[in-house]
C-alpha cells in the first residue's frame, strides 16, 4: 500500500494536498492524523501545521489483477495483465505463453476465472464492477467463430426447412448468436433448456 505524509494549516487542507498529489478521491485513501494543528502563542510562536498520513487503498481491479497473477504463478505460468477501461466494464487481457490451459476447452476455464475475478473485485469495491477476462484476444476470436457458425446454420435451416438446436453455450455466447441473426429475414432464434445446458434453436421465421 502506498503511503504519503503531508502537512497543511488545517487537517482538511493537509488531506486535500495529499489527495491532489495522489490524484485520487477521498474514498480511495485511509487518513490517519499524526499531528493536530496548533496556533501557538499569539498566533506567532510555536505554530504547528496539521500532519496527516494518507494510505492509498487497493481498488477492486487491483485485487482482481493480483488474484490473476497468483493463480497464474500457481499454474507455473508467466503472464502480464493489461487493463482496458470500457463503457460498461473493465477488460483484463492476459498475455503470455502457453495460455491454452488458462483458456480451456471453448473458453470454459477462462469463463470460470472471470466469475472468480468478478467476485474478488467486488469484494474490495464500494461500487459494482463488471470485469471481462480475456486471454490473447480469445473473446474476439470466439465471437468471430460463433458469428460464422450462426450464418452457416442459418443457411442449413433454410435449405432443410427444419430447425436446428446448437450445443449448450454460456449466456454471453448465446447473446452473440441472437444478435447476429436478429435481423435475418428468413430465420429466428430462441433459447431452450436450463443452465448450464441451455441451447439456442435456429428455426425458420
Amino acid at each position: 500500500m502506498k503511503k504519503l505524509v503531508v502537512r497543511g494549516k488545517r487537517i482538511e487542507e493537509a488531506v486535500h494536498n495529499g489527495l491532489a498529489q495522489l490524484g485520487v478521491s477521498e474514498d480511495r485513501v485511509k487518513v490517519t492524523v499524526l499531528e493536530q494543528p496548533s496556533k501557538g502563542l499569539f498566533g506567532l510562536i510555536g505554530v504547528k501545521e496539521a500532519k496527516v498520513e494518507l494510505e492509498l487503498l487497493s481498488d477492486g481491479i487491483d485485487e482482481a489483477i493480483r488474484f490473476l497473477q497468483e493463480v497464474s504463478t500457481a499454474m507455473e505460468l508467466t503472464v502480464s495483465v493489461e487493463r482496458l477501461d470500457e463503457n460498461d466494464a473493465v477488460r483484463l487481457n492476459i498475455t503470455g505463453s502457453d495460455l491454452g490451459i488458462l483458456i480451456g476447452r471453448r473458453g470454459q476455464t477462462l469463463d470460470s476465472l472471470q466469475y472468480l475475478v468478478n467476485i474478488v473485485a467486488n469484494r474490495h469495491s464500494n461500487r459494482h464492477l463488471r470485469i471481462v477476462l480475456d486471454a490473447e484476444q480469445f473473446r474476439e476470436r470466439r465471437r468471430q467463430t460463433l458469428e460464422a457458425l450462426s450464418e452457416r446454420i442459418a443457411t442449413r435451416v433454410m435449405r432443410s426447412r427444419k430447425e436446428i438446436m446448437l450445443e449448450p453455450m454460456t449466456s454471453q455466447e448465446r447473446k452473440i448468436i441472437h444478435a447476429r441473426l436478429q435481423a435475418h429475414p428468413n430465420v429466428k432464434t430462441y433459447s431452450q433448456g436450463d443452465e448450464p445446458n441451455r441451447r439456442i434453436v435456429i428455426a425458420l421465421r
